[in-house]
């Protein structure tokens, strides 16, 4: 499955691991579960880990350009995990559609990334 989602500190917090390439299918899968998410809170924090990731379809792209102007101040934190390779592309992509502070980290500091998207 190129798209996992973890739910932790009721809710607050989501950690999202990808893989593979994503597809519309796969938004129809897990938007829902971010929207409840959501829904239950004011704001959540992502931690997005990607791994073996290799991008999105067309309709994968554009679903998840939906899903960001849709939810463009209801992320605060957005951390991306992954290989060095997506580190400019996922800032300068991600910044026009949300207010939240987002931030890289490479595989090797994984646990970084999960400190400070814990930080208050």
């Amino acid at each position: 499955m190129p798209a996992l989602i973890q739910e932790e500190i009721a809710g607050k917090v989501v950690e999202v691991t990808l893989s593979g390439k994503l597809t519309r299918g796969d938004y129809d899968r897990f938007v829902p579960q971010i929207e409840h998410l959501l829904a239950e809170h004011d704001k959540l924090r992502l931690l997005v880990v990607m791994t073996d990731f290799h991008g999105w379809t067309a309709g994968g792209l554009w679903d998840d350009i939906k899903f960001d102007a849709r939810h463009f101040r209801d992320i605060e934190r957005l951390a991306f995990v992954g290989d060095k390779r997506w580190e400019k592309g996922m800032a300068t992509f991600c910044k026009p559609f949300t207010r939240a502070k987002i931030r890289y980290f490479d595989h090797e500091s994984v646990d970084e990334a999960r400190r400070w998207i814990h930080e208050p």
